[in-house]
C-alpha cells in the first residue's frame, strides 16, 4: 500500500512529502513554532482494493503492462465487481471471475449505497450478462479495437443504465468524464511517491507565488506607462 502524500506550503514553494520535517527542505527554516504558510494537507490516494469495492467499474494496469503504470501509453484492463468484490472481467480466453489481483486498482462506484433492489439484483444482473452468447469466445472473438474488457463493461454499464430507464453513455463520454479524470490523477500520484521515495521531497513553486509574481509584473508594467 502506497504511504500518504502530504502537501504544506512554505517559501514560496508546495513541498510534497511523506512526513511533515523539522524545518524546511528549501529554506532551512526550523517548523518549531508555526511557521507553515499553509496547514499540511494529505492528498488522496486514488488507488483502493477493487476486491473491498462492490459494485464497481475497476481499472487496472494489464497483465502485459509489467511496470504497472497508468501513464496513458501503458496497457489497462478494466472489470467490475459483484457484491462480494468478486472482480468480472472479460479477456481472450471469456470472462474471468478474479477473487483476487485487483488490490492496486482504480475504482469508481456505480451503484448508491440506498439502491436496495439495485443491489440485491446486481449479482443476477452481472452473471446474466457475463453468461450471454457474446462473451463466449468459441461465438465470437477478442478483438482489441471493439470486442474487448472496455467493450464488456461498458455494455453492461449501459444495461444497467436501460433498466433505470436513463440514456447510455457512448465511449468517448464515458472515458472523458470518467476515466481520464481518475487515470491523470494516479499518474500524478505516482510520480509524486517516486519522486519523494528517491528525493525525500517534491517541492515546486507554489501557484499563489506564480499568480502574485505576474500581478506584480503586471503592476509594473502599468507603471512604467504611466
Amino acid at each position: 500500500m502506497d504511504k500518504s502524500v502530504i502537501k504544506f506550503s512554505h517559501c514560496g514553494k508546495d513541498i510534497f512529502c511523506f512526513f511533515v520535517p523539522e524545518e524546511c527542505p528549501e529554506c532551512g527554516m526550523g517548523f518549531s513554532g508555526r511557521r507553515l504558510e499553509e496547514a499540511p494537507i494529505s492528498i488522496p490516494n486514488p488507488f483502493t482494493n477493487g476486491h473491498k469495492t462492490p459494485c464497481a467499474f475497476l481499472i487496472a494496469p494489464a497483465e502485459e503492462n509489467t511496470l504497472r503504470e497508468y501513464d496513458g501509453g501503458s496497457d489497462l484492463h478494466t472489470g467490475i465487481t459483484d457484491t462480494n468484490g468478486i472482480a468480472y472481467n472479460y479477456t481472450k480466453s471469456g470472462v474471468r471471475r478474479d477473487c483476487e489481483g485487483w488490490e492496486h486498482c482504480i475504482s469508481i462506484r456505480l451503484v448508491q449505497p440506498d439502491m436496495y433492489n439495485l443491489i440485491n439484483q446486481w449479482d443476477q444482473y452481472l452473471e446474466k450478462f457475463s453468461s450471454a452468447q457474446m462473451w463466449d469466445p468459441l461465438w465470437k472473438s477478442f478483438n482489441e479495437e471493439n470486442h474487448n474488457c472496455y467493450s464488456y463493461t461498458l455494455m453492461f454499464i449501459n444495461c444497467v443504465l436501460a433498466m433505470q430507464s436513463k440514456r447510455a453513455l457512448s465511449k468517448d463520454e464515458f472515458t472523458q468524464t470518467f476515466i481520464l479524470p481518475r487515470i491523470k490523477r494516479a499518474a500524478k500520484y505516482t510520480m509524486l511517491c517516486q519522486e519523494i521515495t528517491h528525493n525525500h521531497f517534491y517541492i515546486v513553486d507554489s501557484p499563489k507565488r506564480d499568480s502574485q509574481k505576474e500581478q506584480d509584473d503586471e503592476d509594473k508594467d502599468e507603471k512604467s506607462k504611466s
